[in-house]
């Protein structure tokens, strides 16, 4: 029996040693963290402001089996009439975050903004989908964000966050992520889950995707 926990204790030693190997949690919907939303509202970037954002990420939670956690919407806004800027590194809580099947993308924000899981095969939706990415028809790997790579608001003036999410005409921009971390080329900006570039053409559904979106978020659970 010693020899055998020994052994035993041996292997999960090795185990935890590999790279990777102690990236799988617990699974379902009481344990997903993280998703990506499955449909945007079905108005551009016009969510409502961060609160309807963080109504929609709750209601697909909600939906899934995942209500019981507190969901906010991993979105900037900018500094406007007299209100400062919020950062989308400051909503989400502070990890670990996991997908519907456990997989984890980040233990903490520094690791969400550096070298994180978070790629195609890991940013699924609240039901566990795969979300179509570069070469898929449609195509959707454009996640709204208005972020800069690290997470912080964009400074006043040119607008990147869609009038701080309430536009959905042909003014304005929104900055944009790549969740497949695949873009035109191989600079780090096509690469980027939350900065790649700005929408075209306004702040429309059309003009989203127009350039390979949805109007699809990234939801967090911050509790």
């Amino acid at each position: 029996m010693i020899h055998v926990s020994f052994r035993i204790a041996a292997v999960a030693a090795v185990l935890m040693a590999v790279p990777g190997a102690a990236s799988a949690q617990q699974a379902g919907p009481s344990a997903m963290t993280f998703f990506v939303t499955s449909a945007g509202t079905g108005k551009g970037a016009d969510l409502g402001g961060l609160a309807g954002a963080d109504q929609h990420c709750q209601r697909l939670a909600q939906a899934a089996g995942a209500g019981s956690r507190t969901w906010h919407a991993y979105l900037s806004t900018q500094a406007a009439d007299g209100q400062p800027a919020v950062n989308a590194r400051d909503r989400i809580g502070k990890g670990p975050w996991q997908n519907a099947k456990g997989e984890v993308i980040a233990r903490t924000v520094e690791e969400l903004h550096g070298t994180n899981a978070l790629n195609k095969q890991t940013a699924l939706t609240e039901t566990g989908a795969t979300v179509n990415g570069r070469g898929d028809q449609p195509n959707t790997h454009d996640i709204l964000t208005g972020s800069q790579p690290d997470g912080t608001a964009f400074p006043a003036g040119q607008d990147m966050t869609c009038g701080n999410w309430t536009r959905s005409g042909a003014e304005g921009a929104a900055m944009l992520g790549h969740h497949d971390r695949m873009g035109l080329d191989e600079q780090p900006p096509a690469k980027s889950w939350n900065s790649s570039h700005a929408s075209r053409g306004g702040c429309s559904q059309d003009a989203l995707k127009s350039t390979g979106g949805a109007g699809l978020l990234y939801c967090f659970a911050a509790n």
